[in-house]
């Protein structure tokens, strides 16, 4: 059966969608950006910090559904600019330290409000 998740910690939806729909053992995170939870502000920044707060939006929104990051199977990224993947990787390594998930990573045409990394996730309960 499908339940729809909304996170009460992570950052408010830009838009008519769920933070995480999950089925059965699985969670399907929509994708989450550079932004701030407290205020739903789009925070614009360099690649490093939009990543970290990107990846910390994510590990809220999997906390939140009963799950963490050492639970995620798989990693979709999109990056605004592929020139920037080697300094992704460096602010992923800090959160995916070790039994990385599987990971695609793709330049986006442009991403919504001119963010520079998007990621969404699938993981488990």
């Amino acid at each position: 059966m499908k339940r729809t998740i909304l996170s009460e910690n992570g950052p408010p939806a830009k838009g008519p969608y769920s933070h995480a729909v999950a089925h059965g053992n699985l969670i399907f995170l929509a994708g989450q950006g550079p932004v701030d939870a407290e205020t739903g502000n789009v925070v614009h920044g360099d690649l490093e910090t939009e990543a970290a707060l990107t990846l910390n939006n994510l590990e809220t929104v999997l906390n939140d559904c009963g799950s963490s990051l050492d639970k995620v199977l798989k990693v979709t990224v999109f990056l605004s600019n592929m020139d920037d993947f080697a300094r992704f990787n460096e602010v992923y390594k800090r959160f995916f330290k070790s039994d990385f998930p599987a990971r695609t990573c793709v330049q986006a045409g442009r991403l919504p409000f001119d963010i520079k990394v998007e990621i969404e996730a699938i993981a488990t309960l």
